[in-house]
């Protein structure tokens, strides 16, 4: 969040909620094979936050049917308050970056967290921590004045939620949903579902205790209307959960399918799940595990109940994945690290599927150079097995970079 003066220019800015202080450890050899692979790491844009360029992309991007890369950035655009950016190919390998809109504190929502966008009828929607009054809903998109922001919803107006973290999910009816960091009726976080025109409702508030508390992360919605997600914290032990909210004519009825023990299956989930075909959903924890720096699990559907595995184990205090992970061609897991690899700047890696095993892959890790660093975004992966991601530092500026990592 940024604090103004009364002419409106920026005088400190805050970090993002949820463990964005914290600092990681080094990428070790675990039980899995590790095997060196061939690729090509290219910067395919440099931040600058000067002429309407944003800055800090805590965000990752997503891809359009197109083939264009659309993302946000924390702060940077006209006003310092984060922008919405198009990455477009070009001729040859080159991008064309444009700088769709400006987030301004005075008219909407700023500030847009590391929640991933959705994209619907040409627009992007997504959620900001600041703006309103503890934060928005957003549309970005054309409009008779050309391209604009649209507050969908303004949160804090009693337990509806407050600090939107984490994006939002389309269901085919054209409703969204996402979480709140805070608010709800007992101040522990809340699950909302909106509908296009702005009427919004709360469909579960987090109690505490032994249940998810605080969730950073957004939503993931099945093919039966079910959603999905995990907290930071709460849980059996404190740190952290994996919740259900099941969907039925009589309304949404919430579980938590597990309880992070803080052992070898990791700690603190403030990345999402994502979901395969046969219901198994995959995610990381930020720390924990059998080497401390943080894990990738799948939690399997076993009968009435749930059965996690551990994937893969990163050594260091804290710096696993931040944010979701991604399927690629194939099946295949990608995902980033937040501060871990090599040089302590993040890394981005993948996990390949074969008779019940998977094998991992160090695809990149960030020296916090002119290559970049710090990750707190989700990945997102093209047919062709392309991974397109953001840093929060480094680059030309230091202040972050999009990269293209090719096979």
């Amino acid at each position: 969040m940024l604090q103004h003066q009364a002419d409106g220019s920026a005088l400190v800015r805050r970090a993002p909620a949820l463990f964005f202080a914290l600092m990681a450890g080094v990428l070790f050899l675990t039980g899995l094979s590790r095997p060196a692979e061939s690729q090509t790491y290219n910067v395919i844009h440099n931040f600058t936050g000067k002429g309407g360029d944003g800055a800090n992309p805590y965000g990752g991007p997503v891809l359009d049917r197109s083939g264009n890369l659309c993302g946000t950035t924390y702060v940077g655009g006209k006003y310092n308050d984060g922008s919405v950016y198009v990455l477009s190919p070009a001729a040859g390998s080159s991008w064309k970056y444009t700088s769709l809109y400006s987030f301004n504190y005075e008219f909407g929502g700023f500030t847009p967290g590391f929640g991933t966008l959705a994209i619907r009828d040409g627009a992007v929607y997504g959620t900001t921590e600041s703006g309103g009054t503890f934060g928005v809903a957003f549309r970005v998109g054309p409009s008779a004045k050309g391209i604009q922001e649209t507050v969908v919803h303004n949160f804090g107006n009693g337990t509806d939620g407050a600090e939107p973290t984490g994006g939002v999910v389309f269901d085919a009816a054209g409703n969204f949903y996402g979480t709140t960091l805070l608010g709800g009726t007992l101040g522990n976080g809340a699950v909302f579902e909106a509908n296009p025109s702005g009427a919004e409702r709360v469909i579960y508030s987090f109690m505490g205790g032994s249940d998810a508390v605080s969730p950073a992360a957004g939503v993931t919605l099945d093919a039966d209307g079910n959603l999905y997600g995990t907290s930071s914290f709460g849980g059996d032990e404190g740190v952290g959960a994996i919740y259900k909210l099941s969907h039925s004519t009589s309304g949404w009825t919430e579980s938590v399918l597990y309880s992070f023990q803080g052992l070898n299956d990791g700690e603190y989930p403030v990345a999402g799940v994502i979901l395969d075909k046969a219901g198994n959903m995959y995610g990381g924890t930020f720390s924990g595990g059998a080497n401390g720096g943080g894990t990738v699990y799948e939690l399997s559907p076993s009968g009435e109940s749930w059965t996690l595995t551990t994937l893969y184990s990163f050594t260091g205090a804290f710096g696993g994945p931040y944010n979701k992970l991604a399927f690629g061609p194939g099946g295949i897991l990608y995902g980033a690290t937040n501060s871990d690899g090599t040089y302590g700047h993040g890394s981005v890696f993948k996990l390949t599927p074969s008779d019940g095993n998977w094998t991992f892959t160090d695809l990149y890790d960030f020296q916090g150079n002119l290559d970049g660093g710090l990750i707190y975004g989700s990945v997102a992966v093209d047919a062709n097995g392309n991974v397109f991601g953001t840093t929060d530092e480094g680059g030309s500026t230091n202040q972050g970079v999009i990269f293209e990592i090719t096979p």
